[in-house]
């Protein structure tokens, strides 16, 4: 009876889902879990209620990959990846990231990162200094009143800027081929760090 009640909830939830949410094979996949249900075809129930949930995770993921920007002039772009489902996702949280590339082989990728296991890190090496002294190339960074890291690896036009967006969220822009960090800066800047704050942790 406890599994009914279970299922029962799932349905009476999924059923519930906002219309922009539906597209029509999901409102189908629905109604099939729904009748299934009622005669009692648990497992069918079950399926239909599974192909349900997974597309509607691939509208949101689609939405998520709107929140990287487009490339700026001059800069060409690859397709935005994201990684929020699986093994993976495990261990790195909510991914996402998009490259972004010039003809003179200038490179810089933008990383969001939810639930990041890298948080910690990033919050020990700014609340203790001696972390930071151990690496040459790091110092501490703000960004539209947000804090965070800049390293510049001696020797190379590689740059990475991390900063703290709240208490979940981890936003990185790695550079390469490129004089110094401001077409970092620029895609940082092309962000809307609420948006992809609310999207992200909410």
């Amino acid at each position: 009876m406890t599994s009914k009640k279970h299922l029962l909830l799932a349905l009476s939830a999924a059923l519930c889902l906002p219309a922009s949410l539906s597209a029509d094979e999901v409102t189908e996949q629905l109604e099939t879990a729904q009748k299934a249900y009622e005669s009692g075809e648990l497992r069918s129930a079950v399926e239909a209620l599974n192909f349900a949930v997974a597309k509607i995770q691939e509208q949101i993921t689609e939405r998520l990959l709107t929140l990287l920007p487009e490339p700026l002039d001059g800069w060409q772009a690859d397709a935005s990846e994201s990684q929020s489902g699986g093994v993976a996702a495990m261990i790195t949280g909510t991914s996402l990231s998009r490259r972004y590339f010039r003809a003179d082989g200038a490179e810089v990728t933008l990383n969001l990162m939810a639930d990041s296991p890298m948080l910690p890190m990033l919050t020990m090496a700014l609340s203790m200094p001696f972390v930071m002294q151990a690496n040459e190339g790091m110092k501490t960074y703000m960004f539209k009143g947000h804090r965070g890291t800049i390293e510049h690896k001696a020797g190379t036009d590689e740059f990475e800027i991390s900063l703290l967006i709240g208490n979940r969220l981890l936003v990185q822009g790695n550079g390469r081929g490129i004089p110094d960090e401001k077409p970092v800066e620029a895609y940082l800047e092309a962000l809307d760090l609420e948006a992809v704050e609310e999207a992200l942790t909410n």
